[in-house]
């Protein structure tokens, strides 16, 4: 059988950007357990309550919700269970250094299917008051509004 190319979009975290300062983004791979993978490969997946943290050099993903493989049986897995972020130790040196500053937290992206292999996207994170949320809702619609401006001017209206 031949090998997936390609990336397959499972979950997305679209409340993240909205609530969250985006400083750096990571990719790293999940160890899942075989039901998991099947769930995922369902498309069903919740990213809204994860986070992830690095504990003893080692970087975990907690609180996504993959729920449980209809056809499983008595080996399905745990929904909220904490699963292993595959990273280079290079990756999880910089993400513990900057985990060091305060207001600085790991949050899941996305979740994907890259080449056959579960993926997920990681970001460090700065939490945005409602105000910071205000103001970036009115920077993306005043660049909404322009670049309307800008594309009916071009057709001549």
């Amino acid at each position: 059988m031949p090998r997936e190319k390609g990336r397959t979009l499972i979950a997305q975290n679209k409340k993240a950007r909205h609530d969250y300062a985006i400083e750096d983004v990571f990719e790293a791979g999940l160890v899942l357990v075989g039901t998991e993978v099947k769930s995922l490969r369902a498309g069903r997946a919740t990213l809204t309550d994860g986070y992830a943290s690095i504990d003893d050099g080692e970087a975990w993903l907690r609180g996504v919700h993959i729920p449980e493989y209809d056809m499983g049986t008595w080996t399905n897995h745990e929904p909220r269970r904490a699963r292993k972020l595959l990273l280079t130790s290079d990756e999880l040196r910089r993400l513990t250094g900057k985990m060091k500053e305060s207001g600085l937290t790991l949050i899941p992206l996305s979740l994907y299917f890259k080449d056959g292999y579960a993926k997920v996207e990681i970001a460090v994170a700065r939490g945005r008051k409602n105000y910071d949320k205000r103001q970036a809702i009115a920077e993306k619609e005043s660049k909404r509004e322009a670049e309307r401006a800008t594309g009916r001017r071009s057709k001549g209206y």
